[in-house]
This record gives C-alpha cells, structure tokens and sequence, in this order.
C-alpha cells in the first residue's frame, strides 16, 4: 500500500521537498570526500589518517549522543558484531581506500567504488544463493565491464604502475564493503543508526592505533590543508551527510535514494577534474556511466526500472 506522505513521482521531490535537497547535499558532500582524501594524504600516512579521520568523528559523535543522552549499550550477543563491522567497515576497509586513493586517483576512486552494490549481490549470489531476476545478472556484468573499462583507461605502462596496484586496491575494498554489511545486516533491526554507527566508528579507529607504528617514520607536521581535510572527513563525511541522509529517508523512497547516490561518483569525477585538476579519459567516464547504469539495474527493484 501506498505511503501517503511520501510523494509518487520523482519531479516532486524536486520542488519545495526539503528531504530530497537534504539527501541531494548528501551526496554532495560524499562526492568531495575523495578529493578530500587526496588532500590530507599529502601530510598524513593513510594509516594515521584513518585513525585521526575516525577518531575525531567518535568523540564528535559520542559528545551528541550523550549531549543528547542517547547513550545505549549494546547487549553482549551484540557487541562482538559491532567490534568486528567497525574493524572490517572502518579499519580494513578505509586502510585499503586510503592507501589505493593515494596511488590511484580520486576520479578512479570515485568511479570504482560504484561498483560496490554489484559485488555485493555477486556475493549474495554465490555464498547465500539469493535469487536475482535477470536484470541483475546484466546489471553486475555491466559493472564488472565498466570498472575493467575504468582500470585500464590510463594504460599499462611504467607510469600507471601505481595507479594500477590502487585501483586494485580499492577493487578489493568492494568486497570488504560487502562482508562489512553482512555482518551488520545482523544488528541493524535492533538499534538505531546513529547508535550503530557510533560503535563501528569508535572500534574502527581503536584498530588503527597498532596499525599506525607502521608508519611512524612518515610522520610529519601536517599543512593546513591536510588538517582541514580531515576536518571536513570527519565533520562533514562522517557525521553531517548522514544526518542529512537519514532525514532525507523519512521522506524520499529508497529508490529514489539510490538514484541520487549514483551521482556521488560523477560528481566525484567532476570535483576531482575543478579542483585536483585531473586528467580525465574517455575511457574512464565510459566505464563509469557503464558501471552506474549497471549498478541501478542490478538493485532496483523491479517497478522501479521504469
């Protein structure tokens, strides 16, 4: 049955719908991130990064909460759940974004990480056999082909050898992505968001504090650019854009939301084109539109491909 208060068509979220503009400056934010990523990767190690990145947006985040006097805690069949999706959603997964974002680019960055709805249906349907209509299956192939196509658009040559090795990295974060929401499918019905994601942030930035004596000898007094970078990760990526995201939601339909989400990588690309001012190939936004239009096919439902 229909939702009464959530409009019907898309054009009316356009108009007047504070929602829909909550969600679309979301997904802005979100875009910047990677361009941001690169900034503060000129003073800080990826490692520290992370750990500085997630640790200010704990105490940001536990600060509201008990300002609030939100604080819950987790019952104990819970917690090993939320300790082992922080470390494998923040720590493992942000360590393999960080260090591939700074030998790949952030418009590759921006582009492959698209992809990631499609890895996790591929997984959905190789480790749980979920059945998916035929769509799906040509959604995940388009992906599959529009990343190959996003991967070797700056060659195979000497000088694309880092690029190469971080774009594989943040290929193989897709499926850390996955296996992250996996595990929190399990505690997700119980608590709210903001509560989940308190805890998976504060033990993501627990498990990069032994991570970051491999980096002691990068240490480096940081540029001011790099410590606003990493301000805007935390306060806005972290916490403000989900705000904003979940307010969003109590409005728009998740399809609809899933639309919107598929532009953070082209305004990912377009962002890191204005201000990084990377060289951006035909090849590359080919892949990319592929993978995007693959990525809708394989997870909207059926009555909205239309």
């Amino acid at each position: 049955m229909k939702n009464q208060n959530v409009p019907y068509t898309f054009t009316e979220y356009i108009s007047g719908n504070a929602h829909f503009w909550a969600i679309f400056v979301a997904v802005l934010i979100w875009s910047i991130s990677f361009v941001a990523t690169k900034i503060a990767l000129t003073s800080f190690p990826p490692l520290l990064l992370g750990l500085v990145r997630f640790g200010l947006a704990s105490i940001l985040l536990g600060s509201l909460l008990a300002f609030r006097k939100q604080i819950i805690i987790p019952d104990r069949k819970d917690r090993a759940k939320l300790a082992l999706s922080g470390l494998m959603g923040i720590t493992v997964y942000f360590s393999l974004e960080n260090v591939g974002v700074k030998y790949s680019t952030a418009a590759d960055a921006a582009l492959i990480i698209a992809s990631y709805p499609a890895i996790t249906i591929s997984l959905e349907m190789l480790i749980y056999r979920t059945r998916f209509p035929l769509t799906s299956f040509i959604g995940v192939g388009m992906s599959a082909v529009g990343v190959y196509l996003i991967v070797t658009a700056g060659g195979f040559a000497h000088s694309a050898t880092n690029r190469l090795a971080g774009d594989v990295l943040l290929i193989l974060a897709g499926f850390v992505w996955s296996a992250y929401n996996f595990i929190t499918r399990g505690v997700v019905s119980r608590y709210s968001m903001t509560t989940i994601t308190f805890y998976q942030v504060t033990a993501g930035a627990i498990g990069f504090l032994p991570l970051i004596l491999l980096e002691t000898d990068r240490w480096t007094v940081p540029k001011t650019d790099a410590v606003l970078a990493v301000m805007y990760l935390a306060f806005f990526c972290s916490l403000t854009a989900f705000g904003l995201y979940a307010y969003g939601l109590r409005r728009v339909r998740s399809a609809h939301a899933v639309i919107l989400m598929n532009m953070v990588p082209v305004f990912g690309v377009l962002f890191s084109f204005l201000i990084l001012h990377e060289v951006i190939h035909l090849k590359q936004v080919t892949g990319g539109l592929i993978t995007v239009t693959g990525v809708l096919l394989s997870i909207l439902p059926p009555g909205s491909r239309r």
